[in-house]
């Protein structure tokens, strides 16, 4: 399907049935847990049953989320319901497979999302790559169409939209973020409290993490490319989690005179993942994430691929320096 879906489509078939399977996509995100948060609890109000799925639960960091204790881990049987909502996820696959599994009765797919990667693998599909946020898209759509809009979903969506814009900073935010985020005060959001949770609150093995991160810093292509790395036996000596390294590339990418920023992440099975983000325009961080089967944006995307960490390096360092030196 060429054609993004409209709101009323989407709505209607949410009308139209009883039971909702919703979803994110693996090593979730402020954007992934919040919308599916926001939604879900929108359609629990309409009266739906609503089972809220992601392969690795709700990270530590965002357990402050009203709401959250309602995302659970994938059950081991498919779930006996109609519809299954893909929330944030670019591609079916990052979906994972338990949660593929727990969807598999669905009989209707929709896909909401904002990674211009997206191939609309849903059958309604609304994939905005010019909003900042999946939380943004559904604000939009509750709003619009009229759903019930809860203390809980007004938290869940600032905190999605927030989390993916640095918090309403990066050239992703758009006026209508600016406007959304104030009808969100007027509805009652606490601001203070909120930011404070989610940006205030770190485990002190992020901080050694950030230490041992800083130790790998290395500056190329005369200080326009920064990259670290963090190998799997630093994440076992420090009992890191997934949500730790969350966001820290962004310290590396705010060097004066950096254009790009990598983080080379070494995963339990060998595999590197790679994340990417980018200052200007110099370099497509999408392009250049689909050279290596992966995806995201134009300023911020990632990587799964093959390792050993010295070997995925070297292959995407040299990309970086292809798209630099192409001028």
């Amino acid at each position: 399907m060429s054609e993004n879906n409209t709101f009323q489509e989407i709505a209607d078939a949410i009308r139209a049935h009883d039971s909702f399977i919703v979803l994110s996509h693996i090593r979730p995100d402020g954007d992934a847990i919040g919308s599916q948060i926001a939604l879900g609890h929108a359609l629990e109000q309409m009266g739906k049953t609503v089972h809220y799925i992601n392969e690795d639960g709700t990270p530590d960091n965002l357990t402050f989320l009203p709401g959250s204790d309602k995302v659970q881990t994938p059950p081991a049987e498919p779930l006996d319901v109609q519809v299954a909502i893909a929330l944030d996820c670019a591609t079916k696959p990052r979906l994972g497979d338990n949660a593929l599994n727990a969807a598999s009765k669905a009989t209707l797919w929709i896909n909401i999302d904002h990674h211009v990667s997206n191939p609309k693998y849903g059958d309604l599909n609304h994939i905005d790559s010019i909003s900042p946020a999946t939380g943004q898209i559904l604000y939009n759509l509750i709003t619009e169409q009229e759903l019930p809009f809860s203390e809980l979903t007004r938290d869940a969506i600032y905190v999605a939209v927030s989390t993916d814009t640095g918090s309403f900073q990066y050239s992703n935010t758009t006026a209508a973020t600016y406007e959304m985020a104030a009808d969100l005060v007027r509805r009652g959001i606490n601001v203070g409290t909120i930011n404070a949770l989610t940006y205030d609150n770190n485990p002190y093995r992020r901080i050694e993490l950030l230490r041992s991160l800083l130790n790998t810093l290395e500056l190329e292509q005369g200080g326009k490319v920064a990259h670290w790395e963090l190998p799997n036996s630093v994440k076992e000596e420090l009992n890191l989690k997934p949500e730790d390294s969350e966001d820290l590339i962004d310290l590396i990418r705010g060097i004066q005179g950096v254009i790009v920023a990598a983080f080379f992440e070494e995963l339990p099975d060998g595999k590197i993942r790679v994340s990417l983000r980018a200052k200007d325009s110099s370099v497509n961080c999408s392009e250049l994430a689909q050279r290596f089967k992966g995806g995201g944006h134009a300023r911020a995307a990632g990587i799964r691929m093959p390792g050993p960490l010295d070997n995925a390096r070297t292959k995407v360092l040299a990309a970086i320096d292809g798209m630099l030196n192409a001028e």
